[in-house]
């Protein structure tokens, strides 16, 4: 998937001509599953939890995602579209869509922070009494942003770099840090942190990726049919969420510890500081450029006027720089919460949408078939039945207290759209 085919499709089908391979597509989910947030998730269940309610919180947050990620993605394929062009057909119409986006951006904005936060913390690390918490974090955003707005072309280089290096420090962790130890008193050793129920560990785990799961089109729309579908979204929660995810796990019972940097550098040393910046640059250049082109599609429809893209992200840039300054990395475990609680709802309309109600469906087949997108006319300005729904299904998620709650809010926002979309078709008669 080349970047000027990415931008050629970005609000158009994908023809079957431009598909790529199997060996491609996967490979673009993995980087995306193999991520230094992945590991600071791993350890944050492991110094919680123990590795055995750790593991079970992983496979029922991972059911979830590849629940969301394999509906959308097939729809995705299908279709040949990306998400936020998908669900104007699928509930959410042109406002609903473009409110969807800006919500996507709000949540890669947090994670702009968190990963700011996170460079901060190493070179406060590498250069100790010569700088502070508060400069670090200023000159990293600053920095960053800067490089982004200005397109800096060595940003795709870093992530070159960064995954195998992250990969190579992981499996020497797993050396490290596991075999060394003897298995039985790693797998049986309690969490020393405070204690994390086996609910909010699974809605956490479908916090982290749930925004990846509702963006599954992007990329599976370049698939070629089902299967690929099928295997590039399972490959990448094998890797991501039990292989990246047992290790942090076992490592964070191994050192007594959640905080990600501190275990880098016990572990890998100076190549462990290295990894967590070039890692945290890997993510933030995606993070940053994904925010801005929401924004700007957001404030354009909302104004009618075209926004300068350097100037917006800068201004997010230093939104998420500030997000690093008030703690974002202190509260990671309510953010994966809140986001394991917001997106699901949206999935869970989308999918009642497109394979059960079937409302648009017609208009999509036909013009499928013509290589195009149907007509304006088709697509309503804005569906508040799906926003409603959204709504209730993510407050279902806070305030029902049995049950995982990222199911609760998916399913209660399903059931509810098709509760009053069948009401408002029976009114119509």
């Amino acid at each position: 998937m080349e970047e000027n085919k990415r931008d050629a499709y970005a609000f158009n089908r994908v023809p079957i001509n431009e598909r790529v391979s199997l060996f491609n597509v996967t490979l673009v989910r993995m980087g995306m599953a193999t991520s230094l947030a992945q590991f600071m998730l791993g350890t944050t269940l492991g110094h919680g939890m123990t590795f055995f309610q750790a593991m079970l919180a992983t496979t029922l947050g991972s059911i979830i995602l590849v629940f969301v990620s394999f509906g959308l993605g097939y729809a995705g394929m299908r279709e040949g579209l990306s998400t936020s062009v998908l669900s104007r057909w699928c509930g959410f119409g042109k406002s609903g869509s473009m409110l969807i986006g800006l919500a996507i951006s709000i949540s890669l904005l947090g994670w702009f922070g968190v990963n700011i936060a996170l460079i901060a913390q190493s070179l406060l690390t590498v250069l100790g009494s010569h700088i502070n918490y508060f400069w670090c974090s200023v000159i990293s955003g600053l920095v960053f942003s800067l490089l982004v707005a200005f397109g800096f072309n060595a940003l795709s280089i870093t992530a070159k770099i960064a995954v195998p290096l992250f990969l190579a420090v992981i499996f020497y962790m797993c050396y490290h840090e596991i075999v060394k130890h003897t298995g039985e008193s790693l797998y049986s050793s309690s969490p020393l942190g405070e204690g994390i129920s086996i609910g909010e560990g699974a809605t956490m785990v479908a916090g982290l990726f749930i925004v990846g799961a509702l963006i599954t089109p992007d990329t599976s729309r370049y698939c070629k049919n089902g299967k690929h579908v099928f295997w590039m979204i399972t490959s990448s929660v094998i890797i991501g969420e039990f292989f990246i995810n047992g290790i942090a796990i076992l490592v964070a019972h191994a050192l007594g510890t959640s905080n990600v940097v501190e275990i880098m550098i016990h572990t890998a040393g100076w190549i462990g500081v290295l990894t967590v910046i070039l890692s945290a640059i890997k993510v933030n250049d995606t993070n940053l450029y994904s925010a801005s082109i929401n924004i700007i599609g957001f404030l354009e429809m909302l104004t009618g006027k075209r926004f300068n893209y350097t100037a917006v992200t800068l201004l997010i840039g230093l939104l998420g720089t500030l997000l690093s300054l008030s703690g974002v990395l202190e509260a990671f475990i309510p953010f994966l919460m809140a986001l394991g609680l917001i997106f699901p709802p949206i999935a869970g309309v989308m999918l009642v949408d497109y394979y059960i109600l079937r409302t648009s469906r017609h208009h999509l087949e036909r013009s499928r078939k013509l290589g195009k997108l149907p007509n304006d006319v088709s697509m309503p300005i804005t569906h508040l039945v799906a926003i409603i729904s959204c709504a209730l299904g993510s407050t279902v998620g806070v305030y029902l207290k049995n049950g995982i709650p990222s199911v609760n809010s998916i399913f209660a926002a399903g059931i509810i759209y098709w509760l009053l979309m069948t009401i408002k078709s029976a009114l119509r008669k």
